[in-house]
C-alpha cells in the first residue's frame, strides 16, 4: 500500500535503522589459493553507530553517534531528520512515513512525547509487526556495506573504519546504490 501511496506522489517513504561498525571483520570467508591462508586482522574497537533514514530511491539521511545508541540519540537522529524534511513539507505538504521495527529504544516515553512534533513537520512513523526485520529494507544497506562494500583494508583501525564508512554515506545514491524490485 505504502509502496502505492509513494509512486502516486501521494508520500515520501523512508525506512529506519540503526547499525553499528567496529574492526571485527564481518567477512565470513574468502576465496584463496590452496595451501594459502588469507588472514585478516581482527582486534576490538570502539563502535561507530549509524542511524539512517532510506528511501527506495536511494536519498539517505544518517545520523552518527560514537558509544552506545539509546533513546536520545533516535530522538536526536529523528529531530534532525524532521527539522531537514519540514522544508520541503511546508512547500509541498506531502508527509513523509518512516518505517521503523519496535525496538524499545523506539516506543521510549521521549520517542512518544516528540510523535506529535515531528508530525507537525511531516513525519510519521510506522512501525513493523514484531519479529519482521525483512520488511524493514535498509537492513539491505547495512548488509551491502558490512559485506560488499567495506574493503579489506578499512578493517586495520577504527580511524579507516569510519572515514571508509563516512565515505560510502556521503556517495549513497551516486556512487553506492541499491536496486530494489
Amino acid at each position: 500500500m505504502m509502496k502505492q501511496l509513494e509512486a502516486q506522489g501521494e508520500i515520501r517513504h523512508y525506512y529506519f535503522d540503526g547499525s553499528g561498525f567496529d574492526t571485527t571483520s564481518s567477512i565470513p570467508y574468502a576465496w584463496q589459493k590452496v595451501g594459502t591462508v588469507c588472514e585478516i586482522p581482527c582486534k576490538r574497537s570502539a563502535r561507530f553507530n549509524v542511524l539512517g533514514f532510506m528511501s527506495r530511491d536511494n536519498v539517505a539521511y544518517f545520523h552518527s553517534v560514537e558509544g552506545s545508541v539509546n533513546s536520545d540519540a533516535v530522538i536526536a537522529a529523528f529531530d534532525a531528520f524532521a527539522k531537514a524534511y519540514a522544508v520541503g513539507y511546508a512547500k509541498n505538504q506531502v508527509p513523509c512515513v518512516v518505517t521503523l521495527d519496535n525496538a524499545s529504544i523506539h516506543h521510549s516515553k521521549g520517542v512518544k512525547q516528540r510523535i506529535a512534533h515531528w508530525m507537525e513537520q511531516g513525519v510519521f512513523l510506522h512501525f513493523l509487526p514484531p519479529y519482521s526485520p525483512e520488511l524493514n529494507l535498509i537492513e539491505i544497506l547495512w548488509r551491502k556495506i558490512k559485506y560488499e562494500w567495506l574493503p579489506i583494508h578499512c578493517y586495520k583501525n577504527f580511524a579507516t573504519m569510519k572515514q571508509t564508512i563516512l565515505h560510502i554515506f556521503e556517495n549513497f545514491g551516486s556512487q553506492y546504490t541499491i536496486t530494489f524490485a
